[in-house]
């Protein structure tokens, strides 16, 4: 079957920052206590008047420039999001009309922090079977609509922001070698959404995350036929350091070798993952060629991983 790859990729940043001093004014907490906890220093927020589908539209179009395709040639946009601008009709179908894209199908995919590794998996099937040539999967949250500020646990993790990347055939050798999903529904109401606020049980979800993102890791590994040796990069999701770094011991990685964008921008769930990787291919750190581990959790509970091969 056709290999499928990533073409270009790009990002939407929030353009408001917030510090941790903003949360002391406001909540018993302090700059100190979020950064040994969480590794974060600021977030971003976007405007009011800045929703989803907006962030995911600019997004979407810097990774279309970056692949060098144009929006008349997406043959299907997946967009993975819980915080859509609406409950429908679906933020996919109105980035469709925002580009240009009238041949595209349109489809959002809900897998909260693991979704951009869920769309990853799907468009992968559309180009492997030869239905469709190119896909973009954007990964999306405005989580400051969601997020209850007067909350203590939750207030100062999260962020705003979008990642999309476009897919499409690449060589043999190139693209995406291995992808694993899971999910444990046992889990469900650890991370939940309750009278328009996130509410979440840190203590559980850390356990959980430290678990299974080590093992998801090593699984979608073994799956490529590869090794830990292998990996040139792990690319996890960014919700709190000392998660991110479990993932990188289980894979005994040095501390360069992962990617870490956790203490400007905060969680911002399905975007996470892509926005770490825009601003490490500008900063000239991945390069053709090079090995990444890709790997996420979320509400649902739901994990996935991806094994790449960055290039075309």
């Amino acid at each position: 079957m056709v290999k499928a790859g990533i073409y270009g990729i790009g990002s939407y940043v929030g353009e408001r920052v917030v510090t941790n001093a903003e949360f002391e004014k406001t909540i018993d907490t302090t700059d100190e206590w979020i950064r040994t906890r969480t590794g974060i220093e600021e977030r971003r927020f976007a405007p009011d008047d800045v929703d989803t589908s907006d962030m995911a539209y600019e997004a979407a179009k810097e990774a279309l420039e970056h692949a060098n395709i144009s929006a008349s040639d997406i043959d299907l946009i997946l967009v993975a999001t819980v915080t859509p601008d609406m409950d429908f009709p679906n933020v996919s179908s109105l980035i469709q009309e925002r580009l240009g894209a009238k041949q595209a199908a349109a489809m959002d995919i809900s897998a909260a922090c693991a979704g951009f590794i869920y769309g990853l998996a799907t468009g992968q099937q559309f180009i492997q079977t030869g239905s469709y040539k190119h896909v973009l999967v954007i990964g999306v949250e405005k989580l400051s609509k969601v997020t209850d500020f007067s909350n203590r646990n939750t207030a100062v993790l999260f962020g705003d922001g979008a990642g999309a990347a476009v897919l499409g055939p690449v060589a043999e050798d190139r693209g995406i070698l291995a992808f694993e999903l899971g999910a444990d529904g046992a889990g469900a109401m650890h991370i939940h959404k309750r009278d328009d606020y996130l509410e979440m049980n840190g203590r559980e979800v850390f356990k959980f995350a430290v678990r299974q993102m080590g093992e998801s890791s090593l699984s979608v590994l073994a799956k490529a036929g590869l090794t830990k040796e292998d990996v040139d990069f792990l690319v996890p999701h960014q919700a709190n350091i000392r998660i991110m770094e479990a993932s990188r011991e289980r894979l005994e990685l040095p501390v360069e070798k992962m990617l870490k964008t956790v203490h400007k921008y905060g969680n911002t769930s399905s975007a996470s993952i892509p926005m770490a990787m825009v601003d490490e291919l500008k900063n000239g750190k991945i390069k053709d060629g090079d090995l990444l581990v890709l790997v996420g959790f979320g509400a649902g509970l739901v994990w996935g991983s991806v094994a790449l091969r960055w290039g075309r």
